[in-house]
């Protein structure tokens, strides 16, 4: 029976836009498909890497999101009691990359422009309002229900590949354990027009503060400031995002309340990794494989690693009858990837950042700022935080 496509992916977000764009850039059919009527407007991602933006460079993406973002090379690792700076400068490994910085850029800029250019594409489907319900595979495929328009349908493709988030239908399909732990405490987001540099004196773009009572994280998007902070427990989700929490959260950081925000919301944060990433011809990426938490800006970007890397195996079974193995491999080396750096970084990066105890605290500035002294130490900490050293660590992996 001929398919409606090689390749479904399932989830419109930045993962899965790079992923089809990824697939499609290689000769390969996608449908894209995505439950809401739109990419998502969510704000919690915004930063992009440098290795990442070598990929989108590769989709002709870069250059776009660049002009849409601001460009950090530096950023900042502070003691909000001392007011000790430790700064890092990324132009230092630009002897090897042509993007020498973090790209500030909200996610849902890269989701809606790869999606509207897939659209245009011949030989690829995109379609919004249109859910996936479940799945089986059969001898030389997989059939996916899909329920669109009120009405319910099936798309036969040779694979699926869901990048369809932490709740992913995809991975329930799969069947796999989601093991990991969920941090007990919530966390704040908001966003500002306020000029925190104004107050705050020599900010960069980025910014993680470190403090046992209250740590937080200011990071600069276009438009706003965005401000992380953990959740005070005893308080209700009503009260987190309160004007009187607001103004006792900027009172805090800039000294007075009443600071005009345009975005509140609060979450929680999980440290997850799927048991397995592939079952025969369904494989899952990005949220839909792992989560962690925020510090570091991780997530997205491993996300869309762990499709890049999928897309690359897809082609040489498709196109080169590659078999299994190539899946396999994308296995092994995206699940080693994900639990030795992801996993272990996201997980340091929250111990170094608040509720430990003072020595710890002390203890990892002391390291960091070893690091911050010895050129070459500071120089493999670059190329870790921004992952280069995984891409590198995956390669390694036969």
């Amino acid at each position: 029976m001929k398919k409606n496509c090689e390749v479904l992916v399932v989830g419109a977000g930045p993962v899965g836009t790079t992923c089809a764009a990824r697939l499609a850039s290689m000769g390969l059919s996608v449908t894209l498909i995505e439950a809401e009527a739109d990419c998502a407007h969510d704000l919690r991602a915004s930063t992009i890497h440098a290795a990442t933006l070598e990929m989108l460079h590769e989709i002709d993406a870069a250059v776009p999101l660049i002009e849409l973002g601001l460009k950090a090379p530096v950023y900042q690792m502070r003691d909000r009691r001392s007011g000790e700076i430790i700064a890092f400068d990324l132009n230092e490994i630009a002897d090897m990359t042509p993007f020498p910085y973090r790209l500030q850029c909200e996610q849902y800029h890269m989701a809606r422009l790869l999606s509207n250019r897939l659209a245009q594409m011949d030989g690829i489907d995109v379609r919004f309002d249109c859910r996936l319900v479940g799945a089986h595979q059969t001898a030389d495929g997989v059939v996916a229900e899909v329920e669109e328009g009120g009405q319910r349908r099936q798309i036969e493709a040779r694979f699926i590949v869901g990048a369809d988030g932490a709740r992913s239908t995809v991975r329930k399909v799969l069947d796999t354990d989601f093991d990991g732990f969920t941090y007990e405490e919530k966390f704040v987001s908001i966003s500002t027009p306020y000029p925190i540099e104004d107050v705050v004196p020599d900010l960069d773009y980025v910014n993680y503060i470190s403090d046992p009572e209250e740590w937080l994280v200011l990071l600069r998007v276009p438009r706003f400031w965005r401000v992380l902070v953990p959740a005070d427990g005893a308080k209700t989700d009503e009260e987190l995002v309160s004007d009187d929490n607001a103004d006792s959260i900027f009172t805090r950081i800039v000294g007075h309340g009443g600071v005009e925000t345009s975005h509140r919301t609060i979450y929680k944060v999980h440290q997850r990794v799927a048991r397995r990433f592939v079952d025969g011809r369904i494989a899952i990426i990005g949220d839909a494989a792992h989560l962690n938490n925020p510090l570091g800006g991780f997530g997205m970007n491993s996300g869309i690693h762990d499709g890049w890397n999928l897309a690359d195996k897809l082609w040489q079974v498709l196109r080169k009858d590659a078999g299994a193995e190539a899946l396999a491999l994308f296995e092994r080396q995206r699940q080693a990837v994900t639990r030795s750096f992801i996993q272990a970084q996201t997980i340091e990066n929250m111990a170094a950042m608040g509720k430990a105890e003072s020595e710890v605290i002390a203890a990892k500035r002391e390291q960091m700022r070893r690091i911050h002294a010895d050129p070459q130490a500071r120089r493999q900490h670059l190329l870790r935080q921004s992952m280069f050293e995984s891409l590198r660590q995956a390669q390694e992996i036969a």
